[in-house]
């Protein structure tokens, strides 16, 4: 039976849960997730866990931080002042903003935080610094 191995066009379905529990995206009910296994398309501990997998299995793999969207990185939130948001932008926590890196290519960011004059926004991934479990089928190969 053939495996899937990198270079390989994989489709899979996939439900991403948090330790909690909360399900934080999944492929059920849409078309499969197809990507290239080892082309770097997806996070690493994701491209590892499909490796090796023959058509119609499934797992269930746990991706700490380091192998799925990084550790949280404090140095990526930073406090503005609130006259820095755009004219007659109301501030929640939870909302997204772009901006722009010194090399002027955009970053998507989160308010985190509001306080009285100010506002935290956070640049980290959402799932940065979280342990992701993945429950993976392997649809087909190719």
């Amino acid at each position: 039976m053939a495996r899937a191995e990198s270079g390989n066009l994989v489709h899979i379905h996939y439900t991403g849960r948090l330790e909690d529990g909360t399900v934080f995206d999944s492929s059920v009910g849409r078309d499969p997730l197809s990507f290239t296994l080892g082309s770097g398309q997806v996070i690493a501990g994701f491209d590892a866990a499909v490796q090796g997998m023959a058509v119609g299995e499934s797992c269930t793999t746990v991706i700490p931080p380091e192998e799925g969207y990084g550790p949280h990185q404090k140095e990526l939130e930073i406090d503005i002042s609130m006259e820095h948001l755009p004219e007659g932008y109301t501030p929640e926590v939870g909302g997204e903003l772009q901006m722009s890196s010194r090399q002027g290519h955009p970053v998507a960011v989160r308010i985190t935080r509001i306080g009285e004059s100010t506002v935290t926004l956070d640049a980290n991934h959402p799932l940065a610094g979280k342990a992701l479990t993945f429950e993976i089928e392997l649809v087909s190969i190719g």
